[in-house]
């Protein structure tokens, strides 16, 4: 591999944005082209970040022998194909969370980046936040006893728009999969074990996607998450860690840059950790570092831990959408 890696970003939407802000603090990086069904978007994209390569459909963009990783930023219900033929490509990627839409989906993506030998990661950028490193060196180092429950939150009220991709559930719309998926993360993240028992209660509002969902996890050892999520109501996006010795507190847990400590009522610790950038650049270094050690996923968000969370998501969803 060259001395920086070079990537090529699918899809010119609004996180492609942030993406790009983040990569560029990274010095091991290069972004060198952008690939949109239109030309014109990609070339506004790529003049707006001095990218040298600019195409019109992905097909050009995935075969550029000049690109060593993908990320692909385009809306959830088409991960699974492009993440396909990128990975037949024998590119690497970076997939923009949730992963895929079904767990069967991706299965499927997982036995290809094996079968390739070709690096696959999902972009749950929450996980490679130094303060969430942080957290998980504060339980790693049982600073809180066992963890009994989770609790996380994580909503926001759009306006009625039926036309919104949020909405539609034609194009995988709804709360659970934009927002909810940041709680369950977490939440396997902490127990690092699929639960035992999965039940969820949504309101399927009149555009027949869950517009608001409660969602409770329940595991091997009597652990509980107790999650919401929601694209039609405001909810605080706080976490909460309870243990038998203490708690851990960290707002805005999606994109943390602060935790607190308390063992009974009294702070013990606290982190606070500005981005470098926005926080986006994380998850680029974790799969520079995976590329060049020559890993085909990262332990950080691992396959498995991916198909998990899918696999709670296709339970819920059965529950809710018979």
């Amino acid at each position: 591999m060259v001395d920086k890696v070079r990537w090529g970003i699918l899809g010119p939407g609004k996180i492609a944005h942030k993406f790009a802000k983040g990569l560029a603090v990274v010095d091991q990086a290069e972004l060198v082209a952008v690939g949109s069904r239109s030309l014109q978007r990609a070339n506004e994209f790529a003049n707006q970040y001095q990218i040298p390569r600019r195409y019109g459909n992905y097909q050009d963009l995935i075969h550029d022998k000049d690109i060593d990783i993908i990320y692909i930023a385009t809306p959830h219900p088409f991960h699974y194909e492009q993440t396909l033929l990128c990975l037949d490509a024998g590119k690497a990627v970076l997939c923009e969370k949730p992963i895929a839409i079904k767990s069967q989906q991706l299965e499927q993506m997982i036995k290809r980046s094996r079968e390739k030998q070709v690096f696959l990661m999902e972009a749950m950028w929450t996980r490679f936040l130094p303060t969430i490193a942080k957290v998980r060196q504060w339980l790693a180092e049982d600073r809180i006893g066992q963890v009994r429950m989770v609790k996380a939150d994580f909503g926001f009220r759009i306006g009625w728009n039926p036309t919104s991709r949020l909405l539609d559930l034609d194009l995988a719309g709804g709360g659970l999969l934009d927002v909810g998926v940041y709680t369950i993360s977490l939440a396997q993240m902490i127990y690092g074990s699929a639960p035992t028992r999965v039940k969820g209660l949504a309101h399927i509002g009149d555009s027949g996607v869950d517009e608001q969902a409660g969602i409770t996890l329940g595991y091997k050892d009597g652990q509980l998450a107790i999650l919401t999520c929601a694209v039609r109501t405001k909810i605080p996006h706080n976490a909460d860690i309870l243990g038998t010795e203490g708690s851990i507190h960290i707002p805005s847990f999606w994109k943390a840059q602060s935790a607190t400590l308390r063992v009974g009522d009294k702070v013990v610790d606290h982190i606070d950790q500005p981005f470098r950038s926005n926080g986006y650049e994380y998850e680029a270094l974790e799969a520079i570092r995976c590329l060049r050690a020559g890993k085909l996923e990262s332990e950080i968000m691992s396959h498995d831990e991916s198909l998990e969370i899918l696999q709670i998501v296709d339970t819920l969803q059965a529950q809710w959408y018979r």
